[in-house]
């Protein structure tokens, strides 16, 4: 149990103001101009069309955070933050920043959602709304791509000769799946918008030629048949229980006698406080969706079971987003 004092309360309200100064400073993409050269914040603020007293204040709070170094009027960039944040590293993790950025707009707004029921309103950063949703896509590739062969690994021995990835972003998740089954094929299905980046990445990563992208909408749109594996990676909790059961149906519909369907989410406790990340993002899924929320093994259990799906199991609890569940159909 958190034994709480005055200092940890007021630590815990004002833990905002540094993220706020990195999350301002990936959208305005200060890192990536200063990691091209060092500059003064006049200089700065005319390459990106800021305020430069505003930009020279949200420097020096960068700076005092070690994300820069100020040396007299001239702020440089340290090498391992640039490999982090500028848009020239191939190890940048800006989209998930900005991502988040995203998020912390809905956030603080979280106290009307509870008084109205929410969710908060959607109000796009000022890189715009394409490049709000690219930067969805991009963080879901940064929080998986490092972690994607293990957790696949958690499955056990990959039998199975195609692929149903729903939703599935820019393909992270079916990558590594086809490297561990060498022999497979897989078909993506995500939104008209998502595809194209989709194929970006399967082509960087030679395996268009063993993918079927195919565009469309869960929730409007049967997805495409022929699949003994279908992933359902990071959607569930964007659901009601209702959408769920509506599209597991169709995961049931769409799968080949004996095939499986795994679940990759979070996968709370019955207390629904445990663990507490998890807790914390059905916050996140109250300010970001109409009916989302983070589920029980329980809840996922009864609603897999209610759509024909059997011998449902909790296969690895995790902390956070990794936990993974699977069922057969019969």
């Amino acid at each position: 149990m958190q034994l709480w004092t005055e200092a940890k309360l007021l630590e815990t309200a004002r833990a905002f103001q540094p993220a706020c100064v990195v999350l301002a400073a990936a959208d305005l993409d200060i890192f990536t101009v200063l990691a091209r050269g060092a500059a003064t914040a006049a200089a700065l603020a005319s390459v990106l069309d800021t305020d430069p007293r505003a930009t020279a204040i949200l420097l020096d709070a960068l700076a005092a955070l070690d994300l820069l170094a100020k040396r007299g009027d001239v702020y440089v960039v340290p090498p391992e933050v640039a490999n982090l944040l500028s848009e020239d590293s191939p190890t940048n993790v800006l989209a998930g920043l900005r991502h988040q950025a995203n998020c912390l707009r809905r956030w603080v707004q979280l106290a009307r959602v509870v008084r109205d029921g929410g969710p908060a309103q959607r109000t796009p950063s000022i890189r715009g709304e394409i490049a709000d949703t690219e930067a969805f896509i991009g963080a879901m590739d940064n929080f998986s791509v490092a972690v994607a062969p293990a957790v696949v690994g958690r499955l056990g021995p990959l039998r199975f000769q195609r692929l149903l990835d729903i939703g599935g972003a820019s393909g992270t998740w079916t990558i590594a799946f086809l490297r561990g089954a060498p022999e497979a094929t897989a078909v993506l299905f995500d939104l008209p918008e998502v595809v194209p980046l989709a194929r970006q990445r399967l082509m960087r990563a030679n395996l268009l030629d063993r993918v079927t992208l195919v565009a469309g909408d869960y929730n409007r749109d049967d997805l495409p048949g022929g699949a003994d594996l279908a992933w359902l990676s990071a959607i569930a909790h964007q659901n009601s229980r209702q959408e769920n059961r509506a599209l597991f149906a169709k995961t049931y519909a769409a799968l080949t006698p004996g095939g499986a369907l795994a679940i990759r989410d979070v996968v709370l406790d019955r207390s629904r406080t445990k663990p507490p990340a998890g807790a914390l993002f059905a916050v996140n899924m109250l300010v970001g969706t109409e009916g989302g929320n983070s589920y029980t093994f329980e809840e996922f259990r009864d609603d897999l079971s209610a759509t024909g799906f059997a011998d449902v199991e909790l296969l690895y609890p995790d902390e956070g987003m990794n936990s993974l569940i699977r069922a057969w159909k019969a």
